[in-house]
């Protein structure tokens, strides 16, 4: 097994959108800044944000955006708009959901994502 060399990038999050910040993070968890990047290895690096409460949501999406999720269950379907979700969860949480989202959906993923430390 290969030796992976992981760095530790510290990113600020003072006025930055919500998804140019999430597709930066999702390049660095991935590797894809790496020259040996494969898409079947987990050799990415971990990831700090800090400042997550000075981030900038572009336009009127606290209003309007909607997560959706359902239980598998008739009449199951559950949604909360972005305004709620802070909040009741806080600003980590929707950067998280924005992350998870742009990782591609296979195994690495969660693995990828424990590497993600938001200050």
């Amino acid at each position: 097994m290969r030796e992976v060399n992981r760095q530790e990038h510290i990113i600020d999050a003072t006025d930055v959108a919500l998804g140019r910040l999430a597709s930066q993070i999702a390049i660095l968890l991935m590797g894809k800044n790496k020259p040996t990047f494969v898409r079947h290895l987990d050799e990415g690096d971990s990831v700090v944000v800090e400042n997550i409460k000075y981030i900038k949501i572009t336009g009127d999406k606290k209003n309007n955006k909607v997560y959706y999720s359902h239980s598998q269950h008739p009449g199951g379907l559950k949604t909360i708009k972005l305004k709620d979700l802070i909040d009741k969860k806080g600003l980590p949480e929707v950067l998280r959901k924005a992350v998870y989202g742009m990782l591609p959906t296979n195994k690495l993923r969660n693995e990828r994502m424990k590497r993600l430390i938001i200050k």
